[in-house]
Protein backbone atom coordinates (compact mmCIF):
# COMPACT_ATOMS: atom_id res chain seq x y z
CA UNK A 1 0.00 0.00 0.00
CA UNK A 2 1.31 3.09 -1.11
CA UNK A 3 0.35 6.61 1.35
CA UNK A 4 -0.57 9.62 -0.33
CA UNK A 5 2.10 11.63 1.97
CA UNK A 6 -0.20 14.32 2.94
CA UNK A 7 -2.58 15.12 5.52
CA UNK A 8 -5.30 16.69 4.23
CA UNK A 9 -6.46 19.76 6.53
CA UNK A 10 -9.70 19.63 8.98
CA UNK A 11 -10.75 22.67 10.23
CA UNK A 12 -13.28 22.36 13.25
CA UNK A 13 -14.93 25.85 13.74
CA UNK A 14 -16.72 26.50 17.30
CA UNK A 15 -16.13 27.72 20.98
CA UNK A 16 -17.26 24.50 22.76
CA UNK A 17 -14.41 23.51 25.09
CA UNK A 18 -15.07 20.04 24.28
CA UNK A 19 -14.40 20.14 20.81
CA UNK A 20 -10.72 22.34 21.48
CA UNK A 21 -9.86 19.81 23.58
CA UNK A 22 -10.87 16.84 21.12
CA UNK A 23 -8.92 18.83 18.64
CA UNK A 24 -5.98 19.12 20.55
CA UNK A 25 -5.99 15.23 21.08
CA UNK A 26 -6.49 14.63 17.78
CA UNK A 27 -3.47 16.58 16.62
CA UNK A 28 -1.59 15.30 19.53
CA UNK A 29 -2.50 11.45 17.24
CA UNK A 30 -0.65 13.29 14.27
CA UNK A 31 -4.17 14.67 12.38
CA UNK A 32 -3.75 18.33 10.36
CA UNK A 33 -6.36 20.00 12.78
CA UNK A 34 -7.13 23.82 13.12
CA UNK A 35 -9.79 25.26 15.05
CA UNK A 36 -11.61 29.11 14.67
CA UNK A 37 -13.61 29.85 17.44
CA UNK A 38 -15.68 32.05 15.15
CA UNK A 39 -16.47 32.69 11.25
CA UNK A 40 -14.04 35.70 10.83
CA UNK A 41 -11.38 33.62 12.26
CA UNK A 42 -12.34 31.04 10.19
CA UNK A 43 -12.67 33.00 6.82
CA UNK A 44 -8.66 34.26 7.45
CA UNK A 45 -7.52 30.64 8.15
CA UNK A 46 -8.98 29.61 4.71
CA UNK A 47 -7.44 32.30 2.91
CA UNK A 48 -4.45 31.87 3.87
CA UNK A 49 -4.07 27.62 3.80
CA UNK A 50 -5.81 25.24 1.62
CA UNK A 51 -8.21 22.61 3.81
CA UNK A 52 -10.11 19.60 2.71
CA UNK A 53 -12.72 19.54 5.07
CA UNK A 54 -14.71 21.98 7.53
CA UNK A 55 -16.59 20.46 10.25
CA UNK A 56 -18.62 23.47 11.76
CA UNK A 57 -20.66 23.41 15.10
CA UNK A 58 -24.29 23.62 14.34
CA UNK A 59 -24.81 26.45 17.48
CA UNK A 60 -22.54 28.48 14.94
CA UNK A 61 -24.08 30.68 12.12
CA UNK A 62 -23.78 28.00 9.06
CA UNK A 63 -25.62 29.57 6.76
CA UNK A 64 -24.02 32.29 6.76
CA UNK A 65 -20.78 30.76 6.99
CA UNK A 66 -21.83 28.92 3.90
CA UNK A 67 -22.77 32.35 2.03
CA UNK A 68 -19.46 34.09 2.72
CA UNK A 69 -17.65 30.75 1.29
CA UNK A 70 -19.76 31.45 -1.51
CA UNK A 71 -18.58 35.07 -2.06
CA UNK A 72 -15.49 34.03 -1.59
CA UNK A 73 -15.45 30.98 -4.07
CA UNK A 74 -13.86 28.67 -1.78
CA UNK A 75 -15.05 25.45 -2.99
CA UNK A 76 -14.71 22.50 -0.45
CA UNK A 77 -17.04 19.98 1.73
CA UNK A 78 -18.77 21.50 5.01
CA UNK A 79 -20.23 18.81 7.83
CA UNK A 80 -22.19 19.94 10.51
CA UNK A 81 -21.54 18.69 13.90
CA UNK A 82 -22.69 18.54 17.86
CA UNK A 83 -22.42 16.82 20.86
CA UNK A 84 -26.54 16.55 21.85
CA UNK A 85 -27.89 18.35 19.78
CA UNK A 86 -31.86 18.78 18.66
CA UNK A 87 -32.73 16.81 15.87
CA UNK A 88 -34.28 20.33 14.23
CA UNK A 89 -30.81 22.22 14.51
CA UNK A 90 -29.24 19.90 12.59
CA UNK A 91 -32.12 19.90 9.67
CA UNK A 92 -31.34 23.45 9.64
CA UNK A 93 -28.15 23.11 8.95
CA UNK A 94 -28.22 20.74 5.97
CA UNK A 95 -31.23 22.95 4.49
CA UNK A 96 -28.35 25.45 5.02
CA UNK A 97 -25.94 23.89 2.63
CA UNK A 98 -24.08 21.80 4.75
CA UNK A 99 -23.54 18.31 3.30
CA UNK A 100 -23.74 16.18 6.03
CA UNK A 101 -24.45 15.82 10.00
CA UNK A 102 -22.23 14.24 12.68
CA UNK A 103 -23.28 13.56 16.01
CA UNK A 104 -20.28 14.15 18.49
CA UNK A 105 -20.45 11.26 21.43
CA UNK A 106 -19.76 13.40 24.34
CA UNK A 107 -16.45 12.08 25.19
CA UNK A 108 -12.90 14.02 24.56
CA UNK A 109 -11.45 10.42 23.42
CA UNK A 110 -14.15 9.52 20.96
CA UNK A 111 -14.59 12.89 19.58
CA UNK A 112 -10.47 13.03 19.12
CA UNK A 113 -10.90 9.56 17.49
CA UNK A 114 -13.30 11.13 14.86
CA UNK A 115 -11.42 14.36 14.09
CA UNK A 116 -8.21 11.96 14.02
CA UNK A 117 -10.19 9.95 11.01
CA UNK A 118 -11.66 13.14 9.38
CA UNK A 119 -8.12 14.57 9.13
CA UNK A 120 -5.95 11.31 8.22
CA UNK A 121 -4.85 11.33 4.22
CA UNK A 122 -6.67 8.64 2.60
CA UNK A 123 -5.16 5.21 1.81
CA UNK A 124 -4.91 3.83 -1.34
CA UNK A 125 -4.00 0.52 -2.76
CA UNK A 126 -2.60 0.34 -6.77
CA UNK A 127 -3.77 -3.02 -7.48
CA UNK A 128 -3.26 -5.02 -10.89
CA UNK A 129 -0.99 -7.38 -12.58
CA UNK A 130 -1.79 -6.30 -16.21
CA UNK A 131 1.03 -5.11 -18.27
CA UNK A 132 -0.23 -1.96 -19.82
CA UNK A 133 -0.88 -0.85 -15.98
CA UNK A 134 1.94 -2.09 -14.51
CA UNK A 135 4.31 -0.47 -17.29
CA UNK A 136 2.31 2.98 -16.49
CA UNK A 137 2.75 2.77 -13.13
CA UNK A 138 6.19 1.70 -13.15
CA UNK A 139 6.78 4.40 -15.29
CA UNK A 140 5.38 7.41 -13.10
CA UNK A 141 6.91 6.06 -10.59
CA UNK A 142 10.67 6.19 -12.24
CA UNK A 143 9.87 10.08 -13.14
CA UNK A 144 8.41 10.52 -9.74
CA UNK A 145 11.48 12.05 -7.41
CA UNK A 146 12.49 14.52 -10.99
CA UNK A 147 10.64 17.89 -11.18
CA UNK A 148 9.42 16.93 -14.57
CA UNK A 149 5.27 17.90 -15.12
CA UNK A 150 3.89 14.39 -15.76
CA UNK A 151 0.33 14.10 -17.66
CA UNK A 152 -2.16 11.47 -16.33
CA UNK A 153 -4.39 10.58 -19.53
CA UNK A 154 -7.32 8.09 -18.87
CA UNK A 155 -11.29 7.96 -18.14
CA UNK A 156 -12.58 8.94 -14.81
CA UNK A 157 -12.76 6.90 -12.19
CA UNK A 158 -9.44 4.67 -13.39
CA UNK A 159 -7.27 5.83 -10.54
CA UNK A 160 -5.88 8.73 -11.61
CA UNK A 161 -5.94 10.59 -8.77
CA UNK A 162 -4.23 7.69 -7.00
CA UNK A 163 -1.59 7.92 -9.24
CA UNK A 164 -1.12 11.20 -8.81
CA UNK A 165 -1.21 10.73 -4.88
CA UNK A 166 1.33 8.00 -4.53
CA UNK A 167 4.04 9.94 -6.97
CA UNK A 168 4.22 12.94 -4.41
CA UNK A 169 4.38 9.46 -1.86
CA UNK A 170 7.61 8.58 -3.36
CA UNK A 171 8.53 11.81 -4.56
CA UNK A 172 10.65 12.75 -1.96
CA UNK A 173 8.93 16.09 -1.85
CA UNK A 174 8.45 18.06 1.21
CA UNK A 175 5.74 20.14 0.96
CA UNK A 176 1.75 19.48 0.55
CA UNK A 177 -0.06 17.42 -2.14
CA UNK A 178 -2.76 20.20 -3.13
CA UNK A 179 -5.24 19.48 -5.59
CA UNK A 180 -7.26 21.99 -8.00
CA UNK A 181 -10.43 20.77 -9.97
CA UNK A 182 -11.20 22.16 -13.33
CA UNK A 183 -14.40 20.35 -13.97
CA UNK A 184 -16.40 21.86 -10.48
CA UNK A 185 -16.81 25.57 -9.70
CA UNK A 186 -17.32 28.39 -11.77
CA UNK A 187 -14.57 29.85 -13.48
CA UNK A 188 -14.22 32.75 -10.75
CA UNK A 189 -13.83 30.46 -8.12
CA UNK A 190 -11.51 28.28 -9.89
CA UNK A 191 -9.20 30.53 -10.77
CA UNK A 192 -9.17 32.07 -7.41
CA UNK A 193 -7.94 28.46 -6.05
CA UNK A 194 -5.31 28.52 -8.31
CA UNK A 195 -3.84 31.81 -8.17
CA UNK A 196 -5.51 33.19 -5.10
CA UNK A 197 -7.00 36.93 -4.90
CA UNK A 198 -4.10 40.43 -4.80
CA UNK A 199 -5.27 42.93 -1.91
CA UNK A 200 -7.23 45.90 -3.08
CA UNK A 201 -10.24 44.37 -4.43
CA UNK A 202 -13.76 44.06 -3.35
CA UNK A 203 -13.11 40.55 -1.38
CA UNK A 204 -10.45 39.92 1.06
CA UNK A 205 -6.50 38.67 -0.14
CA UNK A 206 -6.22 34.89 -0.80
CA UNK A 207 -3.62 32.45 -0.83
CA UNK A 208 -3.90 30.27 -4.41
CA UNK A 209 -2.53 26.57 -4.22
CA UNK A 210 -0.32 27.35 -7.26
CA UNK A 211 2.10 29.37 -4.43
CA UNK A 212 0.97 27.29 -1.74
CA UNK A 213 1.78 24.14 -3.54
CA UNK A 214 5.74 25.25 -3.16
CA UNK A 215 8.28 22.47 -2.37
CA UNK A 216 5.09 19.81 -3.10
CA UNK A 217 2.87 19.14 -5.68
CA UNK A 218 -0.27 20.32 -7.35
CA UNK A 219 -2.31 18.26 -8.75
CA UNK A 220 -4.77 20.16 -11.80
CA UNK A 221 -7.78 17.26 -11.93
CA UNK A 222 -9.59 17.69 -15.42
CA UNK A 223 -6.75 20.45 -16.39
CA UNK A 224 -8.38 20.17 -20.19
CA UNK A 225 -11.31 21.64 -18.92
CA UNK A 226 -9.75 25.05 -17.18
CA UNK A 227 -11.13 27.45 -19.16
CA UNK A 228 -8.61 29.44 -21.42
CA UNK A 229 -8.14 32.39 -19.73
CA UNK A 230 -7.02 31.03 -17.20
CA UNK A 231 -4.78 28.65 -19.12
CA UNK A 232 -3.46 31.21 -20.77
CA UNK A 233 -2.28 32.92 -17.28
CA UNK A 234 -1.24 29.45 -15.89
CA UNK A 235 0.87 28.72 -18.79
CA UNK A 236 2.63 32.77 -18.52
CA UNK A 237 3.01 31.93 -14.70
CA UNK A 238 4.83 28.73 -14.92
CA UNK A 239 6.90 30.39 -17.71
CA UNK A 240 8.30 33.04 -15.03
CA UNK A 241 8.87 30.96 -11.67
CA UNK A 242 7.66 28.26 -9.60
CA UNK A 243 10.26 25.98 -10.50
CA UNK A 244 9.88 24.49 -6.98
CA UNK A 245 6.38 23.16 -7.76
CA UNK A 246 6.05 20.03 -8.99
CA UNK A 247 3.03 19.83 -11.68
CA UNK A 248 1.05 17.00 -11.88
CA UNK A 249 -2.25 16.63 -14.70
CA UNK A 250 -5.06 14.56 -15.51
CA UNK A 251 -7.30 14.53 -18.76
CA UNK A 252 -9.57 12.29 -20.56
CA UNK A 253 -7.42 13.03 -23.53
CA UNK A 254 -3.60 13.32 -25.02
CA UNK A 255 -2.79 17.06 -23.81
CA UNK A 256 -0.90 17.24 -27.51
CA UNK A 257 -4.36 16.14 -28.88
CA UNK A 258 -6.53 18.32 -26.99
CA UNK A 259 -3.84 21.38 -27.73
CA UNK A 260 -4.71 20.20 -31.93
CA UNK A 261 -7.81 20.45 -30.94
CA UNK A 262 -8.48 23.82 -29.86
CA UNK A 263 -9.58 23.19 -26.11
CA UNK A 264 -5.98 23.11 -23.94
CA UNK A 265 -3.45 26.38 -24.82
CA UNK A 266 -0.39 24.98 -27.10
CA UNK A 267 2.30 26.45 -24.56
CA UNK A 268 0.67 25.00 -21.42
CA UNK A 269 0.39 21.73 -23.36
CA UNK A 270 3.84 21.47 -24.55
CA UNK A 271 4.99 22.68 -20.36
CA UNK A 272 2.99 19.87 -18.82
CA UNK A 273 2.75 16.95 -21.31
CA UNK A 274 6.94 16.09 -21.15
CA UNK A 275 5.74 12.97 -19.43
CA UNK A 276 2.57 11.07 -20.19
CA UNK A 277 1.40 8.01 -18.45
CA UNK A 278 -1.64 6.26 -19.69
CA UNK A 279 -3.88 4.61 -17.36
CA UNK A 280 -5.82 1.85 -19.40
CA UNK A 281 -9.91 1.51 -18.62
CA UNK A 282 -10.74 -1.80 -16.33
CA UNK A 283 -12.52 -2.83 -19.18
CA UNK A 284 -9.32 -3.35 -20.50
CA UNK A 285 -8.21 -5.34 -17.62
CA UNK A 286 -10.02 -7.95 -16.80
CA UNK A 287 -7.80 -10.47 -14.83
CA UNK A 288 -7.04 -7.45 -12.74
CA UNK A 289 -10.85 -7.50 -11.85
CA UNK A 290 -10.57 -10.55 -8.97
CA UNK A 291 -8.25 -8.88 -7.19
CA UNK A 292 -9.45 -5.24 -7.20
CA UNK A 293 -13.08 -7.61 -5.92
CA UNK A 294 -11.49 -9.24 -3.53
CA UNK A 295 -9.93 -5.63 -1.81
CA UNK A 296 -12.99 -3.58 -1.76
CA UNK A 297 -14.98 -6.65 -0.48
CA UNK A 298 -12.39 -7.05 2.75
CA UNK A 299 -12.62 -2.97 2.49
CA UNK A 300 -16.44 -2.87 2.56
CA UNK A 301 -16.67 -5.95 5.62
CA UNK A 302 -14.11 -3.42 7.95
CA UNK A 303 -16.86 -0.04 7.22
CA UNK A 304 -19.96 -2.20 7.62
CA UNK A 305 -18.31 -4.44 10.70
CA UNK A 306 -19.57 -7.75 9.28
CA UNK A 307 -17.51 -10.52 8.43
CA UNK A 308 -15.44 -10.31 4.94
CA UNK A 309 -17.35 -12.82 2.24
CA UNK A 310 -15.52 -14.20 -0.73
CA UNK A 311 -16.87 -13.28 -3.95
CA UNK A 312 -17.88 -16.81 -6.04
CA UNK A 313 -16.30 -17.59 -9.13
CA UNK A 314 -19.81 -17.06 -10.98
CA UNK A 315 -20.35 -14.14 -9.85
CA UNK A 316 -16.36 -12.96 -10.72
CA UNK A 317 -17.41 -14.55 -14.35
CA UNK A 318 -20.11 -11.94 -14.33
CA UNK A 319 -17.87 -9.15 -13.16
CA UNK A 320 -15.27 -9.83 -16.15
CA UNK A 321 -18.34 -9.56 -18.50
CA UNK A 322 -19.37 -5.90 -17.33
CA UNK A 323 -18.64 -3.06 -19.49
CA UNK A 324 -17.55 -0.78 -16.34
CA UNK A 325 -18.27 2.27 -18.14
CA UNK A 326 -17.26 4.24 -14.66
CA UNK A 327 -14.15 1.76 -14.18
CA UNK A 328 -12.79 1.17 -10.78
CA UNK A 329 -15.35 3.14 -8.25
CA UNK A 330 -18.31 1.73 -10.55
CA UNK A 331 -16.55 -2.06 -9.16
CA UNK A 332 -16.05 -0.91 -5.47
CA UNK A 333 -19.56 0.35 -5.25
CA UNK A 334 -20.80 -3.07 -6.95
CA UNK A 335 -18.92 -4.77 -4.54
CA UNK A 336 -19.89 -2.96 -1.64
CA UNK A 337 -23.48 -3.15 -2.08
CA UNK A 338 -22.95 -7.17 -2.82
CA UNK A 339 -20.93 -6.89 0.17
CA UNK A 340 -23.92 -5.72 2.54
CA UNK A 341 -26.86 -7.88 0.53
CA UNK A 342 -25.20 -11.09 0.33
CA UNK A 343 -26.93 -13.67 2.63
CA UNK A 344 -24.71 -16.50 2.21
CA UNK A 345 -20.96 -17.12 3.07
CA UNK A 346 -20.28 -15.95 -0.14
CA UNK A 347 -21.01 -13.02 -2.40
CA UNK A 348 -23.21 -14.60 -5.23
CA UNK A 349 -24.38 -13.48 -8.55
CA UNK A 350 -28.13 -12.19 -7.52
CA UNK A 351 -26.57 -10.33 -4.79
CA UNK A 352 -24.29 -7.81 -7.75
CA UNK A 353 -26.64 -5.01 -8.23
CA UNK A 354 -26.60 -1.25 -9.39
CA UNK A 355 -27.07 1.80 -7.83
CA UNK A 356 -30.86 1.65 -8.34
CA UNK A 357 -30.96 -2.86 -7.73
CA UNK A 358 -31.01 -3.43 -11.33
CA UNK A 359 -29.15 -6.85 -11.16
CA UNK A 360 -25.78 -6.67 -13.16
CA UNK A 361 -26.86 -9.68 -15.31
CA UNK A 362 -29.70 -8.38 -16.54
CA UNK A 363 -28.03 -4.45 -17.64
CA UNK A 364 -24.84 -6.65 -18.92
CA UNK A 365 -27.35 -7.85 -21.04
CA UNK A 366 -29.03 -5.34 -21.97
CA UNK A 367 -26.12 -2.95 -22.37
CA UNK A 368 -25.37 -3.92 -25.67
CA UNK A 369 -28.32 -3.91 -27.74
CA UNK A 370 -27.95 -4.25 -31.27
CA UNK A 371 -28.88 -1.64 -33.84
CA UNK A 372 -32.25 -3.49 -35.14
CA UNK A 373 -33.33 -2.54 -31.44
CA UNK A 374 -32.90 1.21 -31.62
CA UNK A 375 -34.99 1.18 -35.10
CA UNK A 376 -38.53 3.41 -34.57
CA UNK A 377 -36.56 5.76 -31.99
CA UNK A 378 -35.21 9.60 -32.78
CA UNK A 379 -31.99 10.31 -32.34
CA UNK A 380 -33.33 12.88 -29.61
CA UNK A 381 -34.93 9.71 -27.81
CA UNK A 382 -32.10 7.50 -28.02
CA UNK A 383 -29.28 10.64 -26.99
CA UNK A 384 -31.38 11.11 -24.13
CA UNK A 385 -31.77 7.50 -23.11
CA UNK A 386 -27.43 7.17 -23.19
CA UNK A 387 -27.60 9.67 -21.20
CA UNK A 388 -29.26 9.27 -18.33
CA UNK A 389 -28.37 5.70 -18.68
CA UNK A 390 -24.72 6.71 -17.94
CA UNK A 391 -25.36 9.55 -15.37
CA UNK A 392 -27.28 6.87 -13.28
CA UNK A 393 -24.19 4.41 -13.53
CA UNK A 394 -21.90 7.69 -12.76
CA UNK A 395 -24.17 8.32 -9.60
CA UNK A 396 -25.06 11.45 -10.47
CA UNK A 397 -21.12 12.47 -11.54
CA UNK A 398 -21.61 15.12 -14.31
CA UNK A 399 -18.11 14.90 -15.15
CA UNK A 400 -17.71 11.46 -15.16
CA UNK A 401 -20.40 10.88 -17.42
CA UNK A 402 -19.41 13.88 -19.72
CA UNK A 403 -16.12 12.29 -20.08
CA UNK A 404 -17.23 8.77 -20.76
CA UNK A 405 -19.57 10.25 -23.72
CA UNK A 406 -17.15 12.67 -24.86
CA UNK A 407 -18.94 15.52 -24.28
CA UNK A 408 -18.03 18.91 -22.16
CA UNK A 409 -19.98 19.62 -18.47
CA UNK A 410 -21.16 22.52 -19.86
CA UNK A 411 -23.06 20.67 -22.87
CA UNK A 412 -24.09 18.11 -20.07
CA UNK A 413 -25.56 20.49 -18.10
CA UNK A 414 -27.24 22.08 -20.68
CA UNK A 415 -28.97 18.73 -21.69
CA UNK A 416 -30.06 17.74 -18.36
CA UNK A 417 -31.75 21.26 -17.99
CA UNK A 418 -33.62 20.56 -21.12
CA UNK A 419 -34.59 17.50 -19.62
CA UNK A 420 -35.84 18.83 -16.69
CA UNK A 421 -37.69 21.74 -18.23
CA UNK A 422 -39.21 18.70 -20.80
CA UNK A 423 -40.38 17.22 -16.84
CA UNK A 424 -38.06 14.33 -17.07
CA UNK A 425 -36.05 13.25 -13.92
CA UNK A 426 -32.65 13.45 -13.15
CA UNK A 427 -30.39 11.50 -10.84
CA UNK A 428 -29.42 13.95 -8.31
CA UNK A 429 -25.62 15.46 -8.60
CA UNK A 430 -22.78 13.94 -6.57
Amino acid sequence: MIRTGDDPHLLLIGADAVLKIAAQMARDNGATVSIADDIDTALAILRETSVGLVMIDVAADVAGFITSLRIEAFVMPVIACGIDVQAEQAVAAIRAGARDYVSLPPDHALIAAILTNAAAAPPGTLIGKDASFVRAVGYAWSIAPSRIALSIVGEPKTGRTMLARSIHAISGRTGRFLIVDAAHGTPTAIEADLFGRAAGGTLPPRRGKLDEARGGTLFLREVDRLPLDTQTRLAHALASGYADTRIITSAHADLAVSAAAGTVHADLAARLGTVRIALPPLRDRVGDIPALAAHFAEQAARVEQIAVRPIADSALALLARHSWPCNVQELEDVVHRATVLARGPVVGPDDLVLADGTRLARTTDEATPGVDRLVGHTVEDVERALILKTLERCRGNRTSASGILGISVRTMRNKLKSFVEAGIAIIPAT
